[in-house]
């Protein structure tokens, strides 16, 4: 059986969907930033959600990102250390893997991190109680959706992302550590002279600097995305992908921006 050619109509609306959607985005949570910033010294507070929220993103978060950042600092480390005993500059080894985990792998492996872990939950839960039409009970209770679901969540991602990005270094370089010294045979002295040499405070400060606006990313895109589902549990199944995909995207576009400004 033959397919119909699309036409070029089809094919030319295209282009124009995706940016009138990319547009659309980008004022929906621009809209919904300067609501939460309108909205965030006013009646009521929401205390007790924000602590959660931030028990949540930030406790329940350490284990997961001090894994992943642990591991990530012990293969940098697997891999310089050879390549700097091969060339006789093991003295370099403690701040090639300190400065890869401050200025890199921890800010954006907390952010991805908390993305798919709390983004996508956040999405969800929001999500859900759009299509089950418990939002617009909160605004008959006269609880304005964005001081008690968006301004928590997005204190708790401020908050909360360079305080896990600081344990990620922490466990980043303790890997890189326990890697380079007992493994490969790198000196505990020299790493450590290493580390003095070449880290700085701003390097992390720099590092935490990024995952603010990473949180910034996540908990926009996670409350805008909840905000706006339709659909069933299909349209919460959707906004959900949706989160974690374009909150990743946009952590790593940040990503390279907030690097070109704050170290070079």
């Amino acid at each position: 059986m033959s397919v119909a050619p699309r036409s070029a109509s089809s094919w030319l609306d295209q282009p124009a969907t995706w940016l009138y959607e990319s547009l659309t985005f980008v004022g929906e949570c621009f809209l919904l930033f300067l609501d939460a910033l309108k909205r965030l010294l006013s009646h009521p507070r929401e205390i007790g959600e924000t602590l959660n929220q931030m028990a949540f993103i930030g406790v329940s978060s350490v284990p997961i990102v001090a894994l992943t950042t642990f591991s990530s600092g012990a293969v940098i480390a697997l891999y310089t250390s050879q390549i700097l005993i091969q060339y006789g500059a093991t003295s370099l080894a403690g701040g090639t893997v300190a400065l890869a985990v401050t200025r890199e792998i921890a800010p954006v492996l907390a952010g991805i991190m908390v993305a798919a872990r709390c983004g996508s939950a956040m999405a969800a839960q929001i999500g859900t109680m759009n299509v089950t039409e418990q939002i617009d009970a909160l605004r008959s209770l006269n609880v304005h959706p964005t001081n008690f679901l968006v301004i928590p969540r997005l204190v708790a991602g401020l908050t909360m992302l360079p305080i896990l990005a600081l344990v990620g270094m922490y466990t980043g370089i303790l890997g890189g550590y326990l890697v380079a010294v007992p493994v490969s045979g790198i000196s505990s002295g020299s790493f450590m002279r290493s580390l003095e040499q070449f880290i700085a405070t701003s390097d992390v400060f720099g590092g935490m600097i990024k995952t603010v606006v990473f949180g910034l990313i996540v908990s926009l895109v996670a409350c805008q995305q909840g905000l706006r589902t339709q659909g069933g549990a299909v349209g919460v199944g959707h906004a959900t992908t949706r989160t974690v995909v374009i909150t990743m995207v946009l952590i790593y576009v940040a990503n390279y921006f907030l690097t070109a400004a704050l170290f070079t």
